[in-house]
């Protein structure tokens, strides 16, 4: 797992996004979800995995209803560093729009083998984070990777996205974290829930 990607896709002169200096050795796994107001609103979601952050963008976001399934687009992978980014991606450079940290925590993988899982386009896990709990998968398809909830105690129909809006660090909504970062208020605001 390489950095390559992510370091050749930004100028680190103008975005204030983290280079990725060092590998984190804890016993817990961090994720962590980034809601990302960029050219369209999307989720991030990201699992740390081998010192970097695995990551799929998911344009619709998480849901903790067991029969809705999020299409999750592989992305390149994250530094660790980057599970406390919030602020704002300078207009075009890549990705540039307003990152909020809308969900972290720490994950259990529920297969012995996650190279493995993750080869064969299976992998279970369980969130323990401050809005997401619980069992979850990401299965790949021929468009792309499934992120789905399993039903358990943690499943629900309510739409989590819009019930919990703000920031798990910050607690601020997009518009705010682009206000006081300097950045586009009236576009960050687009992904907002409405007033």
């Amino acid at each position: 797992m390489s950095l390559d990607e992510y370091r050749r896709k930004r100028d680190f002169q103008i975005t204030t996004e983290p280079k990725g200096q060092r590998a984190r050795r804890t016993k817990k796994l961090i994720y962590v979800i980034q809601k990302h107001q960029a050219s369209h609103l999307h989720y991030d979601f990201r699992l740390e995995w081998n010192g970097v952050l695995l990551s799929w963008a998911v344009p619709k976001g998480p849901s903790t209803d067991p029969s809705v399934k999020r299409l999750a687009m592989k992305v390149e992978d994250h530094p660790i560093e980057y599970a406390n980014f919030e602020g704002v991606i300078p207009e075009g450079e890549y990705g540039g729009g307003t990152v909020m940290v809308w969900d972290r925590g720490t994950w259990e993988p529920e297969a012995p083998d996650v190279e493995e899982a993750l080869e064969r386009g299976d992998l279970k896990f369980t969130l323990h984070g401050k809005k997401l709990k619980g069992s979850w998968v990401l299965v790949r398809t021929a468009r792309g990777w499934l992120l789905i909830k399993h039903r358990d105690e943690y499943a629900s129909k309510e739409d989590v996205l819009t019930a919990q809006p703000r920031s798990a660090i910050s607690n601020r909504l997009l518009r705010e974290i682009a206000l006081i970062n300097h950045g586009n208020v009236e576009k960050a605001a687009k992904g907002d829930p409405a007033a």
